[in-house]
């Protein structure tokens, strides 16, 4: 027979060096506006799923993708040139 192993060690074995950084927590509250439209934008889709859309389904979730495509459009720009060998 053999012994059942738990995962315990590789669970508790997170240490302080594991925790996001200042970076990545700044990166994710830059992209929180995009995080939170595609939340809105699958909202109005799952609203949508269970009959028939109607028409204000139909601008709800074309509201929805706007705002989410306007919003990664800004990050983009804003992000673009903070990768190594892009830009200045």
């Amino acid at each position: 027979m053999q012994d059942i192993v738990t995962v315990q060690e590789a669970v508790t074995a997170f240490a302080e060096w594991l925790e996001p950084t200042d970076a990545e927590l700044d990166a994710i509250d830059r992209e929180m506006p995009v995080i939170e439209a595609d939340i809105d934008l699958l909202d109005a889709q799952i609203i949508a799923l269970d009959r028939t859309p109607n028409e204000l389904d139909t601008r709800r979730i074309r509201r929805a993708r706007s705002v989410a495509l306007a919003l990664r459009l800004v990050l983009a720009n804003r992000v673009a040139p903070l990768v190594p060998g892009v830009g200045a």
